[in-house]
């Protein structure tokens, strides 16, 4: 206890020391909540800024795009990316009841996790597509097109174009793995949290390649991209949540 006579120095030592906050306090769900909101508010702030149409601008003419006929970015980048994805697909999909490597350190049911948030999100990103009127850059008036440019947060409005082009299907190929990284993230031990930050490394450095791909072709916007990604991890956290609820219910029963 302090003392009235206590002097300055005596009060110095007893004074407890500042408690400082880190991001090594939260606990796995508090991350993934403050790591979503913070993703959406730097969505938002890209979609409010307007940038679309001005990154669009950089790499074609009225003529088109100038790289939409390039063999790498159509044929390697999106035709055999695609079809790379499947086979990764397919692998975890086997691997639910034969898994290989570090998969064998999750359960069947986290396993089985893994494959229905990639499942989710896929049929998420095509149904969101099928109702979309937004149409894709290549469409434009500016580049050749015969759509006007209109925003996608203007619901129900036509642009003149084929639509279904918002939000990024081509990307979710890659994005649609987000679901992989959920069990190791939330896990509370340290180790499994790294391997998930390094999936969650690659996926969204994939993400990032075959958006920009679709940027280049005159795809895709890059919010398209953006929200293809938010969206998939949206569907991966929520799928995380219901599965762990159906663990905590099988152990109670055990």
């Amino acid at each position: 206890p302090i003392t009235f006579g206590a002097n300055v120095s005596t009060l110095r030592f007893m004074t407890p020391a500042p408690a400082y906050f880190t991001w090594g306090d939260l606990r796995p769900a508090h991350r993934l909540g403050l790591f979503s909101s913070l993703a959406f508010i730097a969505l938002m702030a890209w979609d409010f800024s307007g940038l679309d149409p001005l990154v669009m601008h950089a790499f074609a003419d009225s003529s088109g795009f100038f790289a939409r006929g390039n063999w790498w970015l159509d044929q390697i980048l999106h035709l055999r990316a695609k079809q790379f994805a499947i086979v990764v697909y397919l692998a975890l999909l086997v691997m639910v009841w034969w898994p290989q490597s570090f998969l064998r350190q999750l359960t069947r049911l986290q396993r089985a996790e893994i494959m229905v948030g990639i499942t989710l999100s896929l049929i998420t990103i095509s149904t969101l597509k099928q109702f979309s009127l937004t149409s894709c850059p290549w469409d434009l008036q500016a580049f050749g097109g015969p759509a006007a440019y209109v925003s996608h947060w203007r619901w129900g409005v036509l642009d003149g174009g084929s639509g279904r082009c918002f939000p990024g299907g081509h990307v979710s190929s890659a994005l649609a793995f987000l679901a992989l990284t959920l069990p190791w993230l939330a896990s509370d031990l340290a180790p499994q949290r790294r391997i998930g930050q390094r999936i969650l490394l690659a996926v969204v450095l994939c993400g990032v390649v075959l958006g920009t791909t679709q940027t280049l072709r005159g795809a895709h916007y890059p919010s398209h991209t953006f929200w293809t990604g938010f969206i998939c991890w949206v569907v991966a956290v929520l799928n995380h949540l219901v599965f762990s609820e159906v663990f905590k219910h099988q152990r109670r029963k055990a």
